[in-house]
């Protein structure tokens, strides 16, 4: 959308195993023409929840180019193994130069509704606001009530929402890598990345995914879909915010599948 508005993009990539962002590759990418940055965080394909380092390096960047922050963290209250949230425009020089995105999609699990909203300062919101106006036809009022109800929610509500996905998640990569599978470390969101190589499957991503779901019935995304380039194919993204039983289907069957 932002190549068709007639942005010049600069894209930098961060990669498995580990999701390092690549400081130098970062700065390099900034320059005076600047206008925003996009950020998404927590992660999705990744699972990756950036650091207060990463974070702190990523504002310095944009005060020192005076340019906008873009976040779209969506998957805030979906976090694992003690990690926080940390949003950037909290972080010094941010609060007047960030936009920060919210779903209630992804925060009260209703994934149809695709209500979002968004927290910025006074100034900005009134510029998001003027151009939102052209892009939207209709809007669901019901829904936003729904949603600015669920948001006045005590906080313990948003503090326990992560538990019982992580229970799901770490079933998820037990059961990939009983199968031979190699799972990537996943700290949010509700997807995990497994490289399939171990398998003996020496195929593209989209190949392995293809498979999977015409002869073992799992679906997967092929990470490669993600990139702009083949930089990624060897890993598979499953989604473990399903019931039960569809996981525990999914780990037998790929199970039976692969010996």
């Amino acid at each position: 959308m932002a190549m068709r508005a007639g942005a010049t993009l600069r894209l930098v990539q961060v990669k498995p195993p580990h999701w390092e962002l690549t400081r130098e590759e970062l700065a390099a990418a900034f320059s005076d023409k600047t206008k925003l940055i996009l950020l998404n965080d927590p992660q999705n394909p990744s699972g990756k929840v950036f650091s207060h380092d990463e974070l702190s390096f990523i504002a310095e960047l944009c005060v020192k180019h005076d340019c906008y922050a873009v976040c779209d963290e969506a998957y805030e209250h979906i976090l694992y193994d003690d990690h926080g949230h940390l949003p950037l425009i909290t972080f010094p020089g941010m609060r007047e130069r960030a936009i920060k995105i919210g779903s209630a999609g992804k925060t009260f699990s209703l994934t149809g509704w695709k209500v979002g909203y968004l927290t910025a300062a006074a100034d900005v919101l009134k510029a998001v606001a003027k151009a939102h106006q052209f892009l939207t036809f209709t809007t669901p009022p019901n829904l936003q009530r729904a949603a600015a109800y669920g948001l006045e929610k005590d906080d313990s509500y948003f503090q326990e929402l992560a538990s019982g996905l992580q229970e799901r998640r770490d079933f998820i990569a037990n059961g990939l890598d009983s199968i031979g599978f190699e799972t990537v470390d996943c700290h949010g969101t509700y997807f995990i990345n497994a490289d399939f190589r171990p398998l003996g499957f020496n195929g593209t991503d989209e190949e392995f995914c293809r498979e999977i779901t015409v002869e073992a019935g799992v679906a997967a995304v092929p990470v490669s879909a993600f990139y702009p380039s083949g930089a990624v194919d060897n890993l598979a993204r499953f989604c473990f915010s399903k019931q039960w039983p569809v996981l525990e289907e999914a780990i037998d069957k790929l199970k039976s599948y692969f010996g």
